[in-house]
């Protein structure tokens, strides 16, 4: 390497000199395309179909927020949380944002780790009109004093809908305490904006449904055990042990359990944290009644993914379940 030349300098040529560098770099190089990448246009004009949770117009794919706050489920690759951190910089987030703004994903779901209420806040300022679906972290107790103070100073920072943390509504559902969960979704709609509840556990939408609960919506993981590391029923019970590594324990019974459901649903989880393909995860959620998806995307993901749901909910034709949104 060149004593004058950086390190950064040194990775700017070597990019350049390739030819699938080339073509990332505002098609830099016309005369070496490569066929298989997707230019992401921030100009785009692309729409994705939408659909109403409240008064809120979302796009039917959603913006997840894990690989934004670097929380990315990479079971044990320790490496890829690092990654993740040093690639997703709050100009990166940014980019990402505007990015799925312009190809028409207008929403982004996302729970609020210290700081990145502050950075959503301050991209909308400055940048974009991307809508915000926030679930508190704050503690759930007797008095709901903290989960209060937390929601209200959410929505008075224009966060346009909230919904119960799928890791607190896991727990309140098992220990016996629907009356928090109905708390819950009572304090978010008290302060004007739709109160939805997230799950990762059937049981929660099972009891929210048996108590008369009146979420405006629901965040439920979905997708297909169709891929490596699902998870395999026992051979002697049938049933499914409790490991790592999946989100869905039973999409079958999802199915069954959901298509009662007159509500809206987001599904999430919907490539199984990246070990399904975006088009057989998008095709399966919205076959089996979802009405978003929900979906964790880096930047130069984006074009590609919008032009996958769009010919997906194109040619939709086994659909079951009617539309709640």
């Amino acid at each position: 390497m060149s004593p004058n030349m950086d390190r950064r300098g040194f990775v700017k040529k070597s990019i350049l000199a390739s030819a699938g560098g080339a073509a990332m770099i505002n098609g830099a190089d016309a005369a070496q395309p490569d066929a298989g990448k997707i230019t992401v246009n921030v100009n785009s004009k692309a729409t994705v179909p939408q659909g109403k949770i409240g008064d809120l117009k979302i796009s039917r794919m959603l913006l997840g927020g894990n690989l934004l706050t670097h929380y990315t489920h990479s079971r044990d690759l320790q490496y890829v949380y690092r990654l993740t951190a040093n690639y997703n910089t709050e100009e990166k987030i940014f980019e990402t944002m505007a990015l799925a703004e312009a190809h028409g994903v207008n929403a982004l779901v996302i729970h609020n780790p210290p700081g990145i209420i502050p950075m959503l806040l301050k991209y909308r300022h400055h940048q974009g009109k991307m809508q915000y679906i926030v679930c508190p972290t704050a503690t759930i107790a007797a008095d709901m004093k903290e989960y209060s103070e937390q929601v209200k100073s959410l929505v008075d920072n224009g966060i346009d809908a909230i919904y119960l943390w799928g890791v607190r509504s896991d727990q309140l559902v098992a220990q016996g305490r629907m009356d928090l969960v109905r708390q819950a979704v009572e304090i978010a709609r008290d302060c004007g904006v739709p109160s939805g509840i997230g799950a990762h556990d059937l049981r929660v939408v099972v009891e929210c449904e048996k108590h008369g609960i009146s979420s405006d919506f629901y965040i439920k993981t979905f997708h297909h055990h169709n891929y490596p590391t699902a998870p395999k029923p026992d051979e002697l019970t049938g049933a499914y042990s409790e490991i790592p590594g999946y989100w869905c324990k039973d999409p079958n019974e999802t199915i069954e359990v959901m298509s009662k459901v007159e509500k809206p649903w987001i599904a999430f989880k919907v490539m199984a944290a990246g070990t399904i393909p975006p088009r057989d995860a998008f095709t399966y959620v919205f076959e089996k009644g979802a009405d978003h998806t929900l979906a964790g995307m880096f930047d130069f993901e984006i074009a590609e993914d919008v032009k996958i749901v769009n010919e997906v909910l194109a040619g939709l034709k086994n659909r079951t379940r009617p539309w709640y949104s």
